[in-house]
């Protein structure tokens, strides 16, 4: 598994990793991914229709919480092109390996890649 595409995309991140609150999350992923707003939107409509009826009886916010967890942790893949791009490569080898050695160790480093977004967003591992 090597570094071929990784190579010449830029190593600096392309914004700050904003808040995570929608408006926040519709902002970067507009300035750095505007072809997931549309995905962005319906996870976000969604998100709050399962998030009434709930928090009408007993102010359950989960849906949203899941929500903007998700889409901070793909801006802060995201904003960095190196990373983005070694996530991408990783996804499309993970399709297309049978060998389960292989498929494990793409995958090992996909969850590193996520284990890493999620603590650089101020969530750990339990």
């Amino acid at each position: 598994m090597g570094e071929t595409m990784t190579a010449d995309v830029p190593a600096r991140p392309l914004i700050p990793q904003p808040s995570p609150t929608v408006s926040a999350l519709r902002q970067a992923v507009g300035k750095i991914m505007p072809a997931s707003l549309p995905a962005f939107a319906r996870e976000l409509e969604q998100a709050v229709d399962e998030a009434m009826d709930p928090a009408r009886q007993v102010a359950e916010f989960g849906p949203l919480w899941r929500f903007t967890t998700r889409w901070a942790v793909y801006v802060q893949i995201q904003r960095q092109p190196q990373v983005a791009a070694r996530f991408r490569e990783l996804e499309d080898l993970a399709a297309e390996l049978d060998d389960r050695e292989q498929i494990f160790t793409v995958t090992s480093e996909l969850g590193h890649i996520l284990d890493d977004a999620f603590e650089a967003i101020g969530l750990r591992k339990p």
